[in-house]
């Protein structure tokens, strides 16, 4: 069934709220795949949510305006979907930590416990160490984050890597954190030093507001920037199906409770110098450190010419959100989960409104499962609403 053509004297067919990767996703899809219009509401300035970012106008280097964002999947899909909207470079992210005046490679690997033990060691070797240090304490009897670092990898290497890292990361001691954050801490037995594993990986060439605008260029889209939904929400729920994308719980006025997440700060500056720090990112793991990381974005993109002699560099510092904080990291305690429940469940009950992306169901997604899980809410909902005349369920994709 091929769907109609929009009649441009009419209002909106679909409405989305949020221009991030999940809402650009959707919007893309209805409009080209469907000929839906789509109207897309975002209240900042720009496209894009958090993977906007725009070229320094001094030094000519694209910034990530909110944190450094690296693409990467192993869903073929995904990688089919985001080429039909620009090419990636070679670009392969490795991480390096810097600890008491020295800097390592990370994640742990060989390569690091070589250096931080002062020893060559076969992975065999590096194996038996680990679990030599690590049979302090046993995994199941951990209380607490730190005992279960320490069962996982060793005092030495959680002391050096993990304790000071996480405690500024949720300005929390580690004894105090629960066990369950720390699912596993991974130890690479090799010198592979790829951050990710995943089959692509790469950078967008001409950068992610490129990307992201070619998305939204579509004839049957509408994006409105500066516009706050709850301005407008009156006069569009009930009327259009909504695709919102924003905080659950704002969009319920926080009737069962805010949500709690962690937020980042970004202290930017410009330095005259070719090169700070050799590579894109370094852990700060020493406590006395106030910031997680320094970011040094030219090394991003090795591929374009810079101007010499300057160079941006963020230090990014993390801390639990606040009211009118950009909310980046759901916290996840059983108290969140126990009040996201009740939220999907007034999701459920709100007709004609579809809830998805990172805030709205409350996951913390990469982009690449954001993209994923549009997808999977245009297959299974939108397309089937839209084009066949199914009933479209409220509430979150992804429950």
């Amino acid at each position: 069934m091929s769907a109609p053509s929009p009649d441009p004297s009419q209002g909106p067919d679909l409405v989305v709220v949020g221009s991030g990767f999940f809402g650009l996703t959707v919007a893309e899809r209805c409009a080209r795949e469907l000929g839906l219009k789509v109207l897309v509401l975002e209240r900042r300035h720009h496209l894009g949510g958090n993977a906007y970012s725009e070229f320094d106008e001094e030094t000519g280097i694209e910034v990530h305006v909110y944190g450094t964002h690296l693409f990467h999947t192993s869903n073929k899909k995904v990688w089919d979907y985001v080429n039909q909207f620009t090419d990636f470079t070679g670009y392969q992210h490795r991480v390096f930590a810097k600890y008491q005046g020295q800097v390592y490679s990370f994640p742990m690997n060989l390569g690091l416990i070589n250096q931080f033990f002062g020893k060559a060691h076969t992975p065999d070797e590096a194996r038996a160490l680990i679990a030599e240090q690590a049979s302090e304490i046993a995994t199941q009897d951990a209380t607490n984050l730190e005992e279960k670092a320490i069962s996982l990898i060793g005092r030495p290497l959680y002391e050096a890597f993990v304790k000071g890292y996480t405690a500024k990361q949720w300005q929390t001691d580690p004894k105090e954190l629960s066990a369950d954050i720390i699912t596993r801490l991974p130890v690479r037995y090799t010198f592979d030093n790829r951050y990710f594993n995943d089959t692509y990986e790469g950078l967008p060439v001409d950068g992610y507001t490129a990307w992201l605008e070619r998305m939204a260029d579509h004839p049957n889209i509408e994006v409105r920037l500066d516009t706050d939904f709850f301005s407008v929400a009156d006069e569009l729920k009930g009327q259009v199906p909504i695709v919102y994308t924003g905080p659950v719980d704002e969009y319920f006025e926080n009737s069962e409770g805010r949500l709690s997440w962690r937020t980042i700060d970004l202290e930017r500056e410009t330095l005259d110098v070719d090169d700070f720090q050799g590579t894109g990112v370094v852990n700060a793991n020493d406590e006395d450190l106030p910031y997680t990381r320094t970011l040094e974005f030219k090394h991003l993109h090795p591929e374009r010419t810079y101007l010499p002699g300057k160079t941006v560099v963020v230090h990014e510092y993390s801390r639990f959100a606040e009211e009118g904080d950009e909310p980046y990291y759901p916290v996840n305690t059983a108290e969140d989960r126990a009040k996201l429940l009740k939220y999907r469940e007034l999701a459920k009950r709100e007709p004609m409104v579809l809830f998805g992306g990172r805030l709205g169901t409350y996951k913390y997604l990469d982009m690449h499962m954001a993209i994923g899980s549009a997808l999977s809410m245009f297959e299974n909902k939108l397309r089937p609403h839209f084009a066949e005349g199914a009933p479209l369920t409220s509430g979150g994709v992804d429950e």
